[in-house]
């Protein structure tokens, strides 16, 4: 790590988390050797640090928040990252511009390849079958439900608080034919309506924070029908420990990844049952790794869009993202429950294997 004047150094003693990510931003520090190798060793480091060491912290979530999310500050919040332009996302997601964890049956599968993996994936978890109704919340550029809708032949109602993502999920869906099966709604989770048979969030938990799990659970609970499916796909951590500053102010304000254990303040107070649980941490560092290279590949035209400052401030974010996953201090959930009346549950996992093919 190369310093590049006094003030620089100064800064990173008095508050590293914050001004680290800044100074980089700006080029008062430089890497050299390869970024994400650099954070893996910083990481490790301070995991066997007394002062960064992750401990329990029952106010994890509230630390280093510039905004909780509220109904307003949740629109705020999402605005700051997804509002940012479709362009820009266009030029280093895959083509249905899924921007969570893909799942690789083959580690050499493109990026492409491993995120219809993950969407039928979630379908066979869910047990999707023809004519049945599904929910949505928070639905991203919307490729989910139109593979729901598309492969599985399924009606699907999904919700996003991001205009421009609605948007495009809506011109995508009339250009498919899907329209009488898809409903996307500019609206927040907290405001669903009606009863289905299986409930799907994927990369929203994560900006919902714990101090509102109820409220979802709530929803959850009159969404669902009796003998339906849910599935939770979410980042999490095995330790609660709040998100940098930097992080929070720059990348993703609002954000917070669960542990599993405050995860079940969504399941408990409506005796939920969980029946699947599975961990694919190692996925999201090889779905980071790719999107980081399409990146770099397109850093030219990123910097037409905005500056170098933003284009190094997303190359640490996505380094970052390789390095936590990699060293496991991020893990990615995916969490599959039911009403525990429900007995139409499998007796074995056989169904998340896929036939040759059909993934």
């Amino acid at each position: 790590m190369v310093i590049r004047n006094r003030a620089t150094l100064w800064r990173l003693l008095t508050n590293p988390l914050l001004h680290f990510g800044d100074d980089y931003c700006a080029g008062r520090i430089e890497v050299e050797g390869g970024l994400v190798a650099f954070m893996e060793t910083v990481y490790r480091a301070m995991a066997q640090t007394p002062n960064f060491r992750r401990t329990p912290d029952p106010a994890a979530y509230r630390r280093n928040q510039p905004k909780l999310n509220s109904l307003s500050g949740a629109k705020k919040n999402i605005h700051h990252h997804y509002d940012i332009g479709n362009a820009f996302y266009e030029l280093w997601l895959d083509a249905e511009m899924l921007y969570t964890c893909a799942y690789f049956p083959d580690p050499a599968a493109s990026l492409e390849d491993a995120q219809i993996a993950k969407m039928d994936l979630v379908c066979r978890k869910l047990r999707l079958q023809k004519g049945q109704t599904v929910v949505e919340a928070g639905c991203g550029w919307g490729a989910l439900a139109r593979y729901m809708a598309r492969r599985y032949g399924v009606r699907v109602k999904a919700y996003n608080i991001s205009r421009e993502q609605i948007a495009y999920a809506r011109e995508r869906a009339k250009a498919e034919g899907l329209e009488g099966q898809v409903e996307y709604m500019e609206d927040d989770y907290r405001n669903i309506t009606g009863t289905y048979d299986a409930f799907v969030s994927v990369g929203m938990l994560e900006h919902v924070g714990p101090d509102h799990y109820r409220e979802l659970g709530a929803v959850i609970d009159r969404s669902l029908r009796e003998e339906g499916l849910g599935l939770i796909h979410t980042i999490g951590q095995n330790t609660a420990t709040p998100m940098s500053p930097w992080f929070l102010k720059r990348i993703f304000p609002g954000s917070y990844p669960p542990t599993l254990r405050e995860m079940m303040a969504l399941f408990e107070p409506w005796e939920f049952t969980v029946l699947d649980v599975e961990n694919l941490r190692l996925h999201y560092a090889k779905t980071c790794e790719h999107w980081l290279e399409r990146f770099e590949q397109n850093q030219n035209r990123v910097r037409e869009m905005f500056d170098e400052c933003f284009i190094r401030a997303w190359r640490l974010y996505l380094s970052g993202c390789i390095a936590n996953f990699t060293i496991g201090a991020l893990q990615l959930f995916q969490v599959v429950f039911s009403r525990p009346t429900n007995n139409l549950v499998p007796l074995t996992r056989s169904h998340l294997t896929a036939p040759p093919g059909k993934s």
